[in-house]
Formats: structure tokens, sequence, C-alpha cells
């Protein structure tokens, strides 16, 4: 691995963030998780700065936090009480934000940018497994409403200078979602059917840019696809992390696959 900062193209990643805050509290559920993502920034060179979608922000156009020292929302209910506590006191960018809107509307995407809005656990809580010290600049984007994939395909199109400028782009989510599966211990089968065909649509071989596209474009129609995600807030930072990816680099690696609460669930990264 390169020390530098900025050693050329930055890779896109699709994470999964774990149960709310559980990665950071030592839950044996999670270790494997909490592993991995300690274990990331070692595969590449260090970023100059980070731009996260997160699954747990949605607006009515695309949003990018722009303030210079944004706040933590505890954005989770019910864990003990150092849950709120928590401290991920990374820089915000202001210039990073405005080069994002900026991208967004050349693309024809109209955007905004939130000077109050803070970072949400979807950013604090793997971000502080990666990047412990705290020390590289966040913007976190929003999802936007309606849920359409293509257009968040097309977002992550608008994001893709970002990669040879040094920015680190992140989709946190998880791709199995559903808390009323998790709560019932409900046996694998369909989340390891469903995750299968991600993978085969991410990174296996044999299918060109256009397919992948079209597969995730119509995602709901893969085997299980709405027992997995009832709502598609979680899946939705993978289309965005494609679509950033897609122009050079548009074969993942499955670099996570391990069972989450009970369910088969896995990370991609792109480059």
């Amino acid at each position: 691995m390169s020390d530098g900062v900025n050693a050329g193209r930055q890779p896109v990643l699709y994470i999964p963030h774990g149960g709310g805050p559980l990665p950071l509290l030592g839950d044996p559920a999670q270790a494997g998780l909490a592993a991995f993502l300690r274990e990331q920034p070692g595969s590449f060179a260090r970023p100059r700065a980070i731009a996260l979608i997160s699954a747990h922000w949605e607006e009515a156009v695309p949003t990018v936090t722009a303030g210079s020292h944004p706040a933590l929302i505890y954005d989770y209910y019910g864990f003990p009480p150092e849950s709120y506590h928590i401290e991920y006191p990374a820089a915000g960018s202001p210039e990073l934000a405005q080069r994002i809107v900026a991208l967004l509307e050349i693309a024809g995407i109209k955007a905004a940018a939130d000077g109050q809005r803070g970072f949400d656990h979807g950013l604090f809580v793997p971000l502080k497994l990666m990047y412990p010290q705290a020390d590289i600049p966040c913007v976190q984007l929003s999802l936007q409403r309606g849920l359409d994939p293509q257009a968040h395909i097309a977002i992550g199109r608008a994001l893709t200078p970002l990669r040879q400028e040094g920015v680190l782009i992140v989709g946190s989510g998880l791709s199995f979602h559903s808390l009323r599966v998790f709560f019932s211990h409900n046996d694998p089968l369909f989340s390891a059917q469903f995750d299968a065909w991600l993978a085969e649509t991410c990174a296996g071989p044999g299918l060109d840019i256009a397919e992948r596209g079209g597969r995730l474009i119509d995602w709901d129609s893969a085997p299980h696809a709405r027992y997995c995600h009832p709502r598609e807030e979680h899946l939705l930072p993978l289309h965005v992390c494609f679509g950033a990816a897609e122009s050079d680099s548009p074969v993942a690696q499955r670099v996570f696959a391990e069972e989450l609460m009970g369910q088969r669930v896995s990370g991609f990264r792109w480059g």
C-alpha cells in the first residue's frame, strides 16, 4: 500500500455499516464486519477526502453536508448509554460539497448543500473503524426521495471525476435490510439467493456494463428482492457506487461476504 495521499485513482466502496452502533460496541455478531472495516484502508492509498452516501438520509434532491465541523446525529434507539456519546470529530469540507453540487448540476441533476446537517451513523460508525483518527475531511450525500434506482446510478456517474481528485466514494448501507426478518431469526436461504444474484450482477464474469446496469435498475425482479429489501434505501448507495465506477472499473470485487445478524450480507469494491 502507498502511504501517499491521492496516489492515482481512488476506489469506490459499498460497505455494510451493521446494526446501529453495534460494530463500535464490541458486539460479537458484528466482529467480522468490524474487522473488515478496520482492514480496508490498508488496501489503497490514503484519500484526500471522503464522500459518503448514507442510507439514512433522503432529500427531495441530492443534498450534501456543507458545514466545516458537522455534529453527529445519533439516529438510533434503544442502545446502551455510551452509544450516544460516540465521538467522530472529522472535519467537513465546504469546498468538496460545492464541487459535488457543481458536478451534479453539470450532469443535469438539481442538487443542494446543507450547512447545518450533521453526520449520521451511516457515516460515523464505519469511518470510526476505518479511519479512527478522524483526520480525513468528510462530506455526506443524501439519497433522493422516490428511491429511483436509475436516478441513483446517474448521481454516481456525475461523481466519477472525484475519484481522480483523491476522493474516496463510499456507499454505506446493507445488502440485506429487513428489520422484521432480522428480529425473527428466519433462515438465511432467501438472503443467500439474493446475495448470489447481487454478487453475480456486480462482480461476476460474463456480463457487460449495460447488463449490469440493467439488472441493478430492475433489482426488484431479483430472487426474493422485496423479502430482502422491503424498502430499498439500504441498497441504493450501491447504485451510486456502480454509477461512479462503471466508466473505468465496471466489475467489482466482493470484499465482504458473511452472515450478519443471521442473514447473508456482502460488500463490494470497484477499482
